[in-house]
């Protein structure tokens, strides 16, 4: 069994494995690589096996999305660490030292982020990620050196080592065991929110997800699907109904839910007033989804479910109407009420 797998996810990305590839290949000494491909329609597969002929291939049977996509192909590879890698990643000269070093030395943690940089403004933080996430107690995500539409420019303050609540799918290490004990990324999800789930998951299971500086990719985002496609609205809102019903404490779960889901009603209403009636329609749309789905999901549920799971309780109330819109300006201010 390997010690580290690599495994980058592909559909139709021959244009992103030309470009990054390459970079993973340099710098992943004593791993493994592998492209697991949704049943791409280009020449992806060939491209790959033609000019990359160390880089094993994994065929899936369709486009499954990130989760199923990922549940499928790693059934097929043994290594005692997942290192799975969007396509649109450049990594960094000794990427995996500081990650396996964690992992030997910390027994408990399962699931571990590094420093994720916008590829294209190397400056900053990206997205998707950022250096590590959070949640609110309504199910809204946020990272340091990212919330919502504010990014942060990477001036070392988030060069340490710390717990988070999740990772990011974009670069996200887990151990072999945990994830097949924990069923892999919740299916149904297809994309988008999935990592939060499985990480949240694996807090109710008390296991340990943490953040590394020391290793650091750089990142393009929205190659698959853009940030302003309704699509993506769709499945984010969709999917963090159904991760909260499988997740939340049983007291005031249905709470919680009613109030988050006023929240979307005003998140619609802003997109109207932004002539963005795709993303309005697509909040409605997977509100109905929520809807169909909620009894299968709350079947879902396990016996035990962690009670802090939130650093803030409204993310939303601190970033539109407190105007706090950096991290340390949210900490500080949770600091200060504990004070």
């Amino acid at each position: 069994m390997d010690k580290i797998a690599v495994v980058i996810l592909n559909w139709n990305g021959v244009k992103l494995l030309e470009q990054f590839l390459p970079s993973v290949i340099q710098f992943s000494e004593g791993s493994t690589i592998y492209v697991a491909d949704n049943d791409s329609t280009d020449n992806s597969v060939a491209f790959v096996t033609e000019n990359f002929p160390t880089v094993k291939i994994v065929k899936n049977s369709g486009n499954h999305g990130f989760a199923k996509g990922y549940n499928d192909a790693l059934k097929h590879i043994d290594a005692e660490i997942y290192a799975l890698v969007n396509s649109d990643i450049e990594v960094t000269e000794n990427w995996l030292k500081p990650i396996l070093d964690t992992f030997e030395k910390e027994k408990q943690t399962a699931i571990i982020q590094p420093k994720i940089l916008d590829f294209k403004n190397k400056e900053y933080f990206e997205y998707a990620g950022a250096a590590g996430g959070f949640i609110d107690k309504y199910g809204f995500p946020f990272c340091r050196g990212r919330i919502f539409d504010t990014v942060e420019k990477d001036n070392g303050q988030y060069n340490d080592n710390i717990e988070l609540f999740w990772a990011s799918g974009a670069c996200f290490f887990i151990r072999k065991n945990v994830y097949h004990e924990l069923g892999g990324f919740d299916e149904s999800f297809f994309a988008h929110q999935e990592e939060i789930d499985l990480c949240w998951r694996a807090a109710n299971e008390g296991h340990i997800i943490k953040y590394n500086s020391q290793t650091v990719v750089y990142h393009v985002g929205g190659a698959t699907l853009q940030q302003g496609n309704p699509k993506k609205t769709y499945l984010n809102f969709r999917n963090s109904l159904l991760m909260m019903v499988k997740n939340l404490p049983k007291r005031g779960l249905f709470w919680v839910i009613f109030f988050r889901m006023i929240l979307d009603g005003v998140a619609g209403i802003r997109f109207l007033t932004q002539g963005k009636f795709g993303h309005t329609f697509a909040i409605l749309k997977a509100h109905f989804s929520f809807y169909c789905l909620s009894l299968k999901y709350l079947g879902k549920r396990k016996d035990f479910q962690i009670q802090q799971y939130y650093m803030v309780k409204s993310i939303v109330f601190l970033y539109y109407i407190r105007k706090l819109t950096l991290f340390k300006e949210i900490f500080n201010s949770i600091q200060n009420i504990k004070n």
